[in-house]
């Protein structure tokens, strides 16, 4: 099948899915339907690449404490952004499609080296490569937080970009459903839960599974999901990242209009990034929502170093900090004492699983 009938396929499915009115009459119908988009989706990126697909592609060395990504549409104000909140000298006019590549800046903010990418604008259809559309949105799978940075002037491109975010298999703010999947060789498609499913049937599950071609299987379901959530969780290949919604060029709205903007798309912060408004703010943002946690190192026999703390993301452990440090301490590693929240007691000698908590003191021992 070509990539144009796949596309059709989808495109009259969704139609489908427009006019029908959820209810529990309708649910299990809208499920398979939803399944039946996504199976084809990934048909159609498979089809993509087979073909060749664009030549273009951004290869991006992670770097510092966490990567930010800024995604918008074309002219949002994206490399001003960036040049308010880093040192990177990103080009910016005032006209569509000005960065054509992946460019990089350092935000440092609380002892923490924030990366922050500014990729080009993405367009109508970039989940399906449109205008480098796939390679931007690859970019994005691999960042610790997404900037989704709206245009004032524009709040209609804020559902049509989260809905390619989506598309693209991406999932902000939201968690990984708690499901396991066990492949069978005869029984059928047998379905548990270990909590009562509001959202959806277990027939609806059975159902959804074989559309997917899992005609024998054990599916065990912890936590109530909804169908979109049951699909995510038989592709497996979804990324779960938290995000930000930035409003930007407030100054080209009036406070009434901006008000209504607000109510329709909840930012987190409206900001003017051309004339640096609440700029500060906006790092203090990027660094919450990166989930960090401070941890201060001590050598043996020696005070620790309150003044430079060592920036982790949240639930790391002592193994995750020694990577850190140095390719070879968790090889070298005896053992670690640990001073701070995630301790029993002062300088509990604790190994590599032990998780650590915002302020915590480690001292490493190495062989």
């Amino acid at each position: 099948m070509s990539l144009d009938k796949i596309s059709q396929q989808i495109k009259e499915l969704e139609d489908e899915l427009s006019k029908t009115k959820y209810n529990k009459s309708t649910q299990h119908h809208v499920g398979l339907v939803k399944a039946k988009i996504a199976a084809l989706r990934d048909k159609l990126l498979v089809k993509a690449k087979q073909s060749g697909g664009p030549k273009t592609t951004y290869a991006v060395r992670k770097t510092g404490d966490g990567t930010v990504i800024l995604i918008g549409f074309p002219s949002v104000g994206k490399s001003t952004l960036l040049n308010a909140l880093t040192n990177a000298n990103s080009a910016v006019a005032a006209y569509d499609f000005t960065t054509l590549d992946v460019v990089p800046g350092v935000l440092e903010h609380k002892h923490a080296k924030i990366q922050v990418l500014d990729v080009p604008g993405i367009v109508h259809g970039a989940a399906s490569g449109r205008g480098r559309g796939r390679e931007v949105l690859s970019v994005m799978r691999s960042a610790d937080l997404a900037i989704i940075l709206i245009d004032a002037t524009h709040p209609d491109h804020y559902p049509a970009i989260m809905k390619e975010v989506y598309d693209a298999g991406i999932r902000l703010n939201q968690h990984k459903p708690i499901v396991k999947i066990i492949r069978k060789t005869r029984g059928g498609v047998r379905v548990g839960a270990t909590v009562k499913l509001t959202k959806i049937t277990k027939e609806m599950v059975q159902d959804i599974m074989r559309e997917f071609g899992y005609s024998n299987a054990d599916i065990v379901i912890r936590q109530d999901i909804d169908v979109d959530q049951l699909i995510d969780a038989i592709e497996g290949t979804r990324v779960y990242m938290p995000a930000v919604i930035i409003i930007n060029k407030i100054d080209l709205v009036s406070k009434e209009r901006l008000e209504e903007i607000k109510k329709e798309i909840k930012p987190d912060i409206s900001i003017s990034a051309d004339k640096r408004l609440l700029i500060e703010k906006v790092k203090d943002i990027i660094y919450n929502g990166l989930n960090v946690i401070r941890v201060y190192c001590k050598q043996i026999g020696k005070p620790a170093d309150m003044q430079v703390p060592l920036i982790m993301f949240k639930n790391s452990t002592i193994s995750d900090m020694c990577s850190k440090l140095h390719k070879d301490f968790v090889k070298k590693f005896k053992f670690a004492r640990v001073w701070g929240k995630s301790a029993k007691f002062p300088g509990q000698k604790i190994m590599l699983a032990h998780k650590l908590q915002d302020e915590d003191i480690v001292e490493l021992h190495t062989r």
